[in-house]
This record gives structure tokens, C-alpha cells and sequence, in this order.
């Protein structure tokens, strides 16, 4: 309908609430801008898994993943599959929870098991129905789909904030992330968000067998779903529809960066099933990255925590996919040989995938008369010490311990998510104190007290408590993570655990790598590469007495009970009740969060698939479960309750 005629519904509406707020409910259209601003959002857990998707940049790696998909099927080369071509908003994936046909609950992505609750913003957003708009809805539903601002939304916001003085938003993407994590829902209401749906799940008898049907139920419940979707039969067609789009997509009234193809056989996507971290049966065809021709001004070098210098190419600003740009990494010296790189040059600069920018080439014939050619410095920016390359090597490094850029990458990687995972310490706050000589090892963070932190600049007494506190709780973190915070070259998180799992203590490991190296490189995915490094850090004095200070300050650098009794039960004699049989989990458990349940299982040699299939040997299903509930019964799979579950783990 016209503004003008929504407008006044609108008011008659709120009159006859304020009137009498009886008459208000919680799906009424002036509840989508509601209370007070929120302290704070909660974690929840997500009903069905957000995966992300593969990605695909060119017609080979489409085909080569149709491909791929044939064989999971066991299908016949050349076989044509029924396909959808749907458009990929640039924008924030959003999982909307309908109870009884009003929605309940709305989270972010976060990390495809666990976001954010922002159920009061997501109130806001108009093309959401707060209510769904069919008759008898199932007792649950849930919802996928993409939160963005459209482009000239986005221009007017830019305009606004330009004449308040305030900094710009990068691109629409950037904007619509940070509007859906407002404390207040007033500020994300003032900010007209959009949304398309695409995906939802319901209870299995009444799941719509294919995504088309399923988009088609979601158009009939009141959301907005994209139009720009075609159905193909054959890969030539999804072909055809990606170059359309690639062309296209310029007149849109929103950003896209490609284009999603599914199996539309929702049968057939529960046959594919899914990778650690993806979908089979789905995969996203990234369009090409733009190119933009600019000016090099100077290159710059970083030092990270490994003494790795890295140079950095500025240029004249360019706009790119809708951000500008202006800096670019260089990799190493062999890049700038290779591109044969002069200050002053013109270089053409693209996205990589469209997120990292990156120089792709040299323009030599406008190289002015005067460039003068690019090369890494002799010694480091930070320190001064004489920078080293090794022979086999394609990084050039500060071999100085001691340098404050290796001690700011080391602090920032030990307190990460993935290492000691320390709330409150970011990264201009270990400027300060390594600026300040307050801090010369991560032990040292260990000693630091509230009133020394709450001198420093932002920070307050509450704040330094917090802190204090974060660091203290962070002495109890998994050896596994310790480990991994320790930073030692090629060393990465799932190595950490492998070796965790398997030393149960830096005393362990230490002996290992002294005495027995190979039983090191012998270990699953670990080799010759990470046992030489993994010694080489060991061996250094320099890194005992750090080792040595961790432990004065209240980390014990080794497994827990819990946790030597978890690597001992996985490390038995293949004896485990679930040794060699696969699991499969769905719907929500009453006391067991998914993570628990495979942690259980894994540790009594089972493995937790993502699909049923003929090779599940159970499945343990909760409330709500879905599909795959459906699938294991058809193919006689034995499913199992939580307590079933639990039942045959004792021991």
C-alpha cells in the first residue's frame, strides 16, 4: 500500500492501543520498535546448524564440483541433476524461530552452532512478518534468510551520518552488521533494513520436498523471497543464469556477490549430506573480483608475531565491490621482484574473492621517467636488527626475540578466540602496555593488578577488574588451546589438539621432542615439518624460561582430570562401545547440547556424521527432529533417545 495510507492504519492502530493496551500483541506492527536498549545479547543455540558454503570462482570449479556431487550420488558423468540458481545477497544471514506461527526468536549466524539473540532488531525489519500469514502454521518453524540495506537506503544513511559529522560506512554489508548488533532497536528501526528468506525448516511431516516448494511456502507466509531465482535442468543452464547475473547484477537495488546453486531435491540433499564444514549438495559461485587501476605511493612493511615482515602497498584510493581501498599486502620480496614493482607506478588492484585486496599487476607503460624500484628494507622498522631470509624460505624475518612487534603478534594471538580467548584485551590496549614497558611476555600479563590497568587511557576500575579477572579464569583454558597460545610456527589449532591429545603435558612433549622426535612426526597429520619446528621452539632457552614463567604465574601447561580421562578413553584399546560406528544427531536434546553429545560419543570411539545414510548406525534424536529422522526409519536405522544414548556409554 501507499505510505500515505500505511501511515494513517498506523496511527489509528497505536490510538486504539494507547486506548486500551489490552488490545496490543506481540506481532502488532507497532511493537516492531519496542523498549528499552538491550545490556547485552545472549548467546543461543541454533535448532538446525548454519553452515556456510563452499565457494566456487570460475565455470571450472562449478563443474568441478557437479562433478564431485555425481559421484557422492552415484551417478553416472554427464547425468543432469535438477538445479536452483538463486542470487547471493551481500548481506547477514539471519536464522527467524516461529512458535505456533509468531516468531519467538531471531540470532545471527555467529559460529553456525551458537549466535547472537537480536530478536528486538530483527522486530524492526518490515519484510519479516511478525506473524506468519497461513492458516494453521506448524507448532515450529525455522527460518533462513539474508538481512541487507539496499543501495540508495545505504546512500541516504552515508548522507545523514556525512552532515553529522560522523564516519562514513564502508559498503551496505558493513552497515546492515553493525545496525543488527544496536543496543537500541530505534536506531535499527531508523535504518530500513531489508530481508529476503531462502531456506526453512519444518517438522518432517510437513517439510516441502524440494527448495522450490519450500521457497514458494515461504512466499505464502508472508516473507519476501528474490524473484531473481530460476529452476534448471541442466548445469548449462545454471551457466547461462550465473552470466546473466554477472552482467546484471550492476542494476540491481541491492549488492549480490554471486550466485547459490542447490540440489533442489531435498531427498537428494540428505543423500549428499555435508563436509566438516559445508554442504555437498550446495555451493556459492562467486562473481569475478573488479579491477581498478591506481597509483603506488610507498610500501610499507609489518612485522607479525613470527618475525615475518610483510610489505604493504599503498595507493591512491579505489573503489572496489563497493569499499575503497587503499592498502594492499605484497606477500614478500619475491612478489615485488615479480611484479617488478616502482614507487609511482600505476598498479591494477582487484578483490580477491571479493573481500582482500590485493595488486595484481603493473602498468609499465606509465611508469614515470624518476620510479624508483621497490625493495624490502635491510633492517627491521621495529627494532633495527639486521632482518634474515632463509635459503628454503619465501619470508624475510626480525630474528630479534625481543622485538615489540613479535611480542604485540604474540599477546594478541595467546589471549584469541581460539588460544586463551581473553575478553577485554584488544589490541590498542597491548600497545599501551608493551609501549609502556609493562608487559615483556604473555606471563607478564598474568601479574598485572586492577589498579596499575585502570591507569592506562580507557580503562576504568570496572573495566581493569573485568580484565583481571578474564586472565585469571584463562589459567583453566584446555591444554590443547594453552598450547596452541604458545604460537609456535605451523602450529594451528587442530594440530594443537592432535599433539595435546596425545602429550598430555609440556613436560611430555618436551621429552618427545628431545628424545623422540619421529613419535612426534608419526602422529596424524602432523610430520616432519611441525616436529622440527615444534623442537626447534622447545629447544630454545629463551622459550623455557617463558615456559617456566607461565608456570610461576598459575598455568599448569597440561591436561586436566577431565581431560586426561577423555584422551585416555579415546586413546584405549579400540575396545570404546562405539568404536567404528557412526552417529548421526537431530532435534534438541533435553540436557545435552549438540558439542556435549559428540564430545561423548567421539570419546567412546563413535563418529558423528552430518546425514543418515545406509552406513549410520544410530540415530540419537531429541525434540523436533526433523527429515533425517524420517530417513533413518525408512532405512531401518536405530535411533536412540538421550538416555538410550547415555545408558550404553556407561561404563
Amino acid at each position: 500500500m501507499e505510505d500515505t495510507v500505511y501511515d494513517r492504519l498506523y496511527r489509528e492502530l497505536d490510538q486504539l492501543e494507547q486506548a486500551d493496551p489490552t488490545l496490543q500483541t506481540t506481532d502488532s506492527p507497532t511493537q516492531r520498535v519496542g523498549g528499552s536498549p538491550s545490556e547485552r545479547f545472549s548467546s543461543v543455540e541454533h535448532r538446525v546448524g548454519m553452515l556456510s558454503l563452499d565457494n566456487a570462482f570460475n565455470r571450472d570449479e562449478l563443474t568441478a564440483w557437479y562433478d564431485r556431487l555425481l559421484r557422492v550420488l552415484d551417478r553416472t558423468a554427464g547425468t543432469d541433476l535438477d538445479l536452483i540458481g538463486e542470487l547471493k545477497i551481500d548481506g547477514n544471514a539471519l536464522a527467524l524461530s516461529y512458535r505456533n506461527g509468531v516468531l519467538e526468536r531471531a540470532a545471527t549466524r555467529g559460529d553456525g552452532t551458537h549466535g547472537e539473540e537480536i530478536t528486538p532488531n530483527v522486530r524492526t525489519i518490515s519484510s519479516i512478518p511478525l506473524r506468519l500469514q497461513i492458516p494453521n502454521p506448524p507448532d515450529w518453524v525455522e527460518v533462513r534468510g539474508e538481512a541487507f540495506i539496499p543501495d540508495d537506503t545505504f546512500a541516504e544513511i552515508n548522507t545523514d551520518r556525512a552532515r553529522r559529522g560522523e564516519a562514513l560506512f564502508a559498503n551496505p554489508r558493513n552497515a546492515c552488521a553493525g545496525t543488527l548488533r544496536q543496543l537500541d532497536p530505534k536506531v535499527v528501526a531508523s535504518r530500513r533494513l531489508d530481508f529476503f528468506a531462502y531456506t526453512l525448516h519444518l517438522p518432517a511431516e510437513q517439510q516441502p520436498n524440494s527448495q522450490w516448494n519450500g521457497l514458494a511456502w515461504l512466499e505464502q507466509a508472508g516473507f519476501r523471497v528474490n524473484p531473481n531465482r530460476r529452476r534448471c535442468q541442466t548445469l548449462a543452464e545454471i551457466h547461462q543464469f550465473c552470466d546473466h547475473w554477472d552482467h546484471a547484477r550492476h542494476q540491481l537495488p541491492y549488492a549480490t556477490d554471486g550466485v547459490v546453486v542447490k540440489l533442489n531435491d531435498l531427498a537428494l540433499q540428505d543423500e549428499a549430506g555435508f563436509t566438516q564444514k559445508a554442504p555437498r549438495w550446495a555451493i556459492a559461485l562467486k562473481f569475478p573480483a573488479e579491477e581498478a587501476p591506481s597509483r603506488l605511493l610507498r610500501v610499507t612493511v609489518q612485522v607479525g608475531r613470527t618475525g615475518a615482515v610483510t610489505p604493504v602497498a599503498e595507493f591512491e584510493p579505489v573503489a572496489l565491490a563497493g569499499t575503497s581501498v587503499s592498502r594492499a599486502t605484497l606477500h614478500n620480496a619475491d612478489r615485488i621482484a615479480e611484479l617488478d614493482l616502482h614507487i609511482g607506478d600505476t598498479v591494477v588492484v582487484r578483490k580477491a574473492g571479493e573481500i582482500i585486496p590485493e595488486v595484481v599487476r603493473v602498468l609499465p607503460d606509465l611508469r614515470p621517467s624518476d620510479a624508483v624500484s621497490v625493495r624490502l628494507p635491510e633492517l627491521c622498522p621495529e627494532c633495527g636488527s639486521t632482518l634474515v631470509r632463509d635459503g628454503d624460505e619465501a619470508a624475510t624475518r626480525c630474528v630479534n626475540s625481543s622485538c615489540p612487534a613479535i611480542l604485540r603478534g604474540g599477546l594478541r594471538h595467546w589471549v584469541s578466540k581460539g588460544a586463551l580467548d581473553v575478553d577485554g584485551l584488544g589490541s590498542k590496549l597491548i600497545e599501551q602496555l608493551v609501549d609502556r614497558g609493562l608487559v615483556r611476555s604473555v606471563a607478564d600479563l598474568y601479574r598485572l593488578d586492577t589498579a596499575l590497568l585502570a591507569s592506562l587511557d580507557r580503562m576504568g576500575s570496572k573495566s581493569a577488574a573485568n580484565l583481571v579477572a578474564a586472565l585469571d579464569q584463562s589459567k583453566q583454558t584446555a591444554w590443547h588451546r594453552q598450547l596452541y597460545g604458545l604460537g609456535i610456527r605451523h602450529i594451528g589449532e587442530v594440530n594443537a589438539k592432535a599433539l595435546a591429545n596425545a602429550f598430555l603435558s609440556i613436560e611430555d612433549l618436551s621429552a618427545a621432542a628431545n628424545e623422540s622426535p619421529d613419535s612426534i612426526a608419526e602422529l596424524h597429520g602432523i610430520g616432519t615439518e611441525i616436529s622440527a619446528s615444534l623442537g626447534q621452539w622447545l629447544g630454545t632457552e629463551a622459550n623455557q624460561q617463558l615456559l617456566n614463567e607461565l608456570r610461576s604465574v598459575g598455568l599448569a601447561l597440561e591436561a586436566s582430570a577431565a581431560e586426561r580421562d577423555a584422551a585416555s578413553a579415546s586413546q584405549s584399546d579400540q575396545d570404546g562401545v562405539l568404536q567404528g560406528k557412526t552417529l548421526v544427531l537431530t532435534g534438541t536434546l533435553p540436557s545435552l547440547s549438540r558439542s556435549e553429545a559428540k564430545a561423548l560419543i567421539e570419546a567412546a570411539g563413535g563418529k558423528v556424521s552430518g546425514s543418515v545414510s545406509k552406513k549410520t548406525d544410530y540415530l540419537v534424536a531429541g525434540d523436533a527432529a526433523g527429515s533425517k529422522l524420517t530417513k533413518a526409519e525408512s532405512l531401518g536405522v536405530t535411533v536412540l533417545s538421550e538416555d538410550d544414548l547415555t545408558a550404553m556409554l556407561q561404563p
